[in-house]
């Protein structure tokens, strides 16, 4: 009988440990459905500026240019693709540290992500545009 007893001890000692887990397990999946939003709005960010730039590069190559004075229109997409990278690298910091925090609480990690490997490759996608951009190097 005492071995049931104890059995039964530690079934009753196991939920309660599995329930605790599960808001650590909440908090990781909101966090990840922010740096979703995130890479989102910033991709849209970064595609739309680039999308301008180019526009108005293709315009000013062909000859065709609208009669702009100044590099305003360019400059607003170039701003757009800077916005939108270092939002999204600021966004995987943020990220990143709060899910160092909820593994220093909960005393187990978490495993990787498919939201941070997607804001990481974002960021690169991101950078690359920009250095297109301004230097005329990458694949764009």
């Amino acid at each position: 009988m005492e071995s049931q007893e104890s059995k039964n001890i530690d079934k009753g000692s196991a939920l309660p440990e599995k329930r605790m887990d599960l808001p650590f397990e909440q908090n990781r999946l909101a966090a990840d459905r922010t740096i979703m939003a995130w890479i989102r709005t910033s991709l849209s960010m970064i595609g739309f500026g680039f999308t301008i730039y180019k526009f108005f590069q293709y315009l000013k190559e062909s000859g065709s240019s609208p009669g702009f004075p100044d590099q305003r229109p360019r400059n607003f997409g170039l701003a757009l693709v800077i916005l939108g990278t270092v939002f999204l690298i600021f966004a995987s910091i943020e990220y990143l540290s709060f899910l160092r925090r909820l593994n220093q609480e909960t005393g187990h990690k978490f495993r990787i992500s498919t939201t941070s490997v997607a804001a990481l490759l974002m960021s690169l996608v991101g950078l690359m545009a920009l250095a297109d951009l301004l230097f005329r190097l990458g694949p764009f």
